[in-house]
């Protein structure tokens, strides 16, 4: 069977610590961490927030983007978030704007 659609997310938690890891579903993952049964990093650290999400085609593809990610220099962590804002606070005034169609 084909799985698809995985997510490979980073959380801010709130001591401001990143968080990487990935989901077949993002939304349930977050609640899964922030009702204290995520990853015992994340327990300690709660409430998490989605800074950055990157859709991938499978499982594999997901494992492999998370350990890269995890990989990366903290700087470059954030640099990658920062961009995701970015793009996310730029296609919000896009819709604004109604130069991008909504789905």
């Amino acid at each position: 069977a084909t799985e698809s659609h995985w997510t490979v997310y980073i959380v801010r938690c709130a001591d401001r610590t990143l968080y990487t890891g990935i989901a077949k579903s993002l939304s349930e993952r977050i609640d899964k961490h922030n009702s204290g049964k995520g990853a015992k990093y994340t327990r300690s650290r709660l409430p998490v927030t989605v800074v950055y999400a990157e859709s991938v085609d499978d499982h594999v593809s997901a494992l492999r983007r998370e350990r890269e990610i995890k990989r990366m220099p903290t700087a470059t962590k954030r640099d990658l978030v920062a961009s995701y804002m970015q793009s996310l606070a730029f296609d919000d005034a896009l819709l604004c704007l109604g130069l991008l169609g909504g789905s």
